[in-house]
């Protein structure tokens, strides 16, 4: 599996990583998973404690633990579970950010996490606060680098602007093509990576993804969405499937470190991997995936 830097920092993750939100909560299955993950060349796991109430962290964590070298380990931090409220509740305050990443070098079983993410962030933040724990977290050694997942253009590039984030992870996909508006862009040229999560949107971009498309997904309606995935299956079946160029394409644009799928089985997984392991877009078919596709912009928080 090809590897690329994250940013400017030591960070090499591998072009498809695994987002392992979806890997259910079932030890066995979601362990295998995992393994088979790693053993494939992919080095890059994606966690945060929001997931199943911290539960997603433990199953990494007891997973990867004897094999933590092998692994690039990145998870996030700000959505707060108060007792007694339903929910949760957003918190990217100094205090919450030290206290919040203990619990999860717990549930990990690891004394550092090599991206420490903020989940989210809004204008509204002490952003500097925000950014000042990350900081001493990293000079403690506790984390190794630091990132923003978001998909608020404002709030990116306030991070961009003010902080040493190294990447930011964004949702961007055949069928969500804002980041290349502005984000991108931007993120190119500051040196930081683009970490692409819904590259396969929901499902809808694989081979079997059609029945998937009989709804709505962004500004795209059922009808449109269904003859977009024709024409998508209709370019790709001499040369190659849908899901490879839906996970060739966010790897195009030089600002994408990698591509972060979901699996919940092991034939997710394999199909992923194989996908991820085929031959570039070429320029020719860039061109025809952006003539059938929407460019998307963004209207909020711009």
């Amino acid at each position: 599996m090809k590897t690329n830097r994250l940013g400017q920092s030591d960070l090499h993750v591998s072009a498809m990583g695994l987002g392992c939100m979806s890997l259910g909560t079932e030890d066995a299955q979601a362990t295998a998973i995992i393994l088979e993950a790693l053993d494939r060349g992919i080095n890059f796991l994606d966690t945060a404690d929001l997931y199943d109430e911290g539960r997603n962290e433990e199953i990494v964590g007891q997973a990867i633990r004897h094999r933590r070298a092998d692994v690039i380990l990145a998870t996030k931090v700000g959505n707060r579970r108060i007792p007694g409220k339903e929910g949760w509740s957003w918190d990217a305050s100094k205090a919450y950010i030290r206290s919040a990443v203990k619990e999860s070098l717990r549930r990990l079983q690891t004394d550092y996490i090599d991206l420490y993410q903020l989940h989210g962030g809004t204008l509204e933040d002490d952003i500097d606060e925000t950014i000042e724990a990350f900081e001493e977290l990293k000079r403690e050694g506790v984390i190794r680098h630091y990132g923003i997942s978001s998909i608020r253009p404002n709030v990116i590039r306030e991070y961009v602007q003010r902080s040493g984030i190294v990447s930011v992870m964004s949702q961007y996909s055949i069928l969500d093509r804002r980041p290349e508006e502005s984000i991108l862009p931007l993120l190119d040229r500051a040196g930081i990576s683009l970490i692409a999560r819904g590259p396969l949107a929901s499902g809808i971009l694989t081979d079997h993804g059609r029945s998937k498309a009989q709804r709505a997904y962004l500004d795209y309606t059922e009808a449109e969405l269904t003859e977009l995935h024709d024409q998508l299956m209709s370019q790709t079946t001499l040369t190659r499937t849908l899901t490879q160029t839906a996970l060739q394409y966010p790897l195009a644009d030089p600002a994408v470190a990698a591509v972060i799928p979901g699996a919940s089985s092991l034939e997710q997984l394999r199909q992923n991997i194989a996908a991820a392991r085929s031959q570039p877009l070429s320029v020719l078919e860039l061109e025809a995936v952006r003539d059938f596709s929407k460019a998307g912009r963004y209207t909020l928080h711009v």
